[in-house]
């Protein structure tokens, strides 16, 4: 089918590419285009929103380069689907993270983390859960006596939660998530072995595992409420500007 450039209000003779990038996307969305359609040439835009080829070419440019398009042979242009991590990535690799940015990321850890236990218990195997008694066991051997984890541990065992729920997107995000992990584990506050658990007792690794073992979503979810308890009353506690 066909689709309708006529659909396209031309610009007022702004060639400003933000505009064209807006209107591009109205167009894709109008014609209720999908991934693998073709897409106009650079010249019936351009007559379209009444703007040069080059103004068009920045716009599309900007597209392609956060994976909307792509250009095939003999197809010309097509919609392609974006990576949704990889911005994210990005960022992450030329350390452009400042501390909100870090500081909302880990935030949605923790969401992460309290919402994925009914994947966890459907996509479990007992491959998983002999490699988590792995973790836990070295790190009860290296970690007698405290509450507070090594970063390296606790990357360990949050990181093969991430790997079981079999969800590739997760698992991505569990890597981006690393310079968080240190992020908190640099900034613990002082006391923080101290913490007073509203429930009295500190849920372990080894009490997560023995639940995922033997227990439920819902009570796994609840412990593993308890086990973020000081990074969820340090985060709520906390006025964002």
């Amino acid at each position: 089918m066909k689709t309708k450039l006529s659909k396209m209000a031309p610009l007022e003779n702004l060639s400003l590419v933000d505009k064209v990038e807006i209107r591009l996307k109205e167009y894709f969305k109008e014609n209720n285009l999908k991934i693998g359609d073709s897409i106009p040439k650079e010249l019936e835009f351009a007559q379209a929103l009444g703007v040069s080829r080059t103004v068009i070419r920045e716009a599309l440019l900007r597209l392609r380069t956060i994976g909307v398009i792509q250009s095939k042979k003999r197809s010309g242009m097509v919609l392609t689907q974006p990576d949704i991590i990889q911005n994210f990535e990005k960022a992450i690799e030329y350390n452009l993270l400042g501390e909100e940015a870090l500081t909302d990321i880990f935030e949605l850890r923790l969401i992460l983390e309290m919402g994925m236990a009914d994947l966890l218990f459907a996509r479990k195997t007992k491959a998983d859960l002999d490699a988590l008694d792995k973790i836990v066991s070295k790190q009860e051997i290296e970690e007698q006596n405290t509450v507070l984890f090594s970063l390296k541990n606790e990357i360990a065992f949050h990181g093969k939660l991430y790997e079981m729920s079999n969800n590739s997107t997760l698992q991505r995000f569990q890597d981006l998530l690393l310079p968080v992990f240190n992020y908190v584990h640099d900034n613990m506050p002082q006391g923080a072995e101290d913490f007073k658990y509203s429930k009295g007792k500190f849920v372990t690794h080894r009490d997560l595992l023995n639940i995922l073992i033997d227990g439920d979503a819902e009570t796994f979810r609840e412990a593993m409420r308890n086990h973020l308890e000081p990074h969820f009353e340090r985060v709520l506690n906390t006025v964002k500007s």
